[in-house]
């Protein structure tokens, strides 16, 4: 068992799937509620998720698991802990957590070290915990692993600019608030989520947002001093929560890019100079969200790339299918869309462990 995962899109040998089981929809807090959209159903909806709800999102994990190993790729699942418990520190309480579908966000692979992010919602505090089985495991099977764990914020209400906690704030206001940098975190500690970082090899590009502010960003700069960490944010998105259905690498050279949340132009010389193809994304297949869900519509380039020509796509994200069909690459129909609400698309619902490959300098134009 080796822990090795560099980049995107190199060959996947291991990887993580989430699980569904026993996940709530958290109670409000501060975190929270600036980031659940204003027209959303799940606004004042907290609580146990309905166990048909839960079977159906596990039955789809199961069978994603299933294609996935079918290609001879290993899949572990993590352990779910009781998300009903509520959570008391000195400095906050949620009345309940989360759960343990979307394990992108909480784990960072890159090369021999997984790193546990800070996470900056109270009640996913203790998320980490589903994934200590698998990671004691390949501590004890790899002596190369590195398990490491990045400081856990205190999330006070210092962390969190109360401007963002009034019950209306409307799009168009969040909207300049984004184009200002100015999002719901402050500065007060680092805070990073996992989802926000994508890998190029040497090359780590990070999304200033909702769940990752600039304190994070420099505290992934200083515990990576191999690597070069690079800012990103995307003006155009109102709810600026994790970066893979606004930046997605399919290979090297080519990336897909949200048209709603265009990179700013200024942001483009890394990979202008470098020869990298940025491509506005096809529309998604549908015009909501499934009920309850956080995420938006654009969850259809939340796709998961298994190498440099096959790529997972949510089977009735149709549009998302042909053009990364026209762009020269097999796709795999994955069907995912009702596990959707329980964190997030195939990107999300999967962390690498290992990837075949080395650390290569994508970037090589500085």
């Amino acid at each position: 068992m080796i822990v090795n995962s560099w980049n995107e899109w190199d060959p996947l040998k291991h990887v993580i799937v989430g699980k569904a089981d026993n996940c709530h929809i958290p109670a409000p807090e501060p975190a929270l509620d600036a980031k659940v959209p204003e027209d959303s159903d799940m606004k004042g909806s907290w609580g146990r998720r309905t166990q048909e709800t839960i079977d159906r999102a596990n039955e789809l994990l199961d069978n994603f698991s299933r294609q996935l190993e079918n290609l001879g790729i290993v899949v572990d699942r993590p352990t779910p802990i009781d998300f009903s418990q509520p959570i008391k520190t000195p400095d906050f309480k949620a009345e309940s957590q989360f759960g343990c579908m979307p394990p992108r966000d909480v784990l960072l692979t890159v090369g021999s070290e997984i790193l546990e992010a800070t996470m900056s919602y109270r009640c996913r505090w203790f998320e980490y915990l589903c994934y200590r089985p698998l990671l004691q495991k390949y501590w004890e099977n790899d002596s190369n692993f590195r398990h490491e764990s990045a400081p856990k914020p205190r999330l006070t209400d210092k962390d969190y600019y109360p401007d963002y906690l009034s019950e209306k704030i409307g799009d168009t206001k969040r909207l300049e608030w984004a184009a200002k940098k100015f999002f719901v975190t402050t500065e007060e500690e680092p805070l990073f989520d996992a989802a926000d970082i994508l890998r190029f090899g040497k090359d780590l590009v990070v999304q200033h947002g909702f769940t990752t502010n600039c304190k994070g960003i420099e505290w992934l700069n200083r515990h990576f001093p191999n690597h070069r960490v690079h800012t990103v944010n995307f003006p155009g998105d109102p709810y600026p929560i994790h970066i893979d259905a606004t930046f997605t690498p399919l290979r090297p050279g080519l990336i897909l890019n949200n048209p709603n949340r265009r990179l700013p132009q200024e942001q483009r010389k890394l990979f202008n100079d470098n020869d990298w193809e940025i491509v506005d994304s096809a529309q998604p297949a549908h015009n909501s969200p499934p009920p309850l869900c956080y995420s938006s519509t654009w969850l259809s380039m939340n796709v998961l790339v298994l190498d440099h020509k096959t790529v997972c796509v949510e089977k009735s994200e149709v549009y998302q299918a042909e053009q990364i069909d026209a762009l020269g690459m097999n796709v795999i129909e994955v069907d995912l869309r009702d596990a959707y609400a329980f964190g997030g698309g195939l990107h999300c619902c999967t962390a690498d462990v290992y990837r075949e490959g080395n650390c290569q300098d994508y970037f090589p134009k500085q």
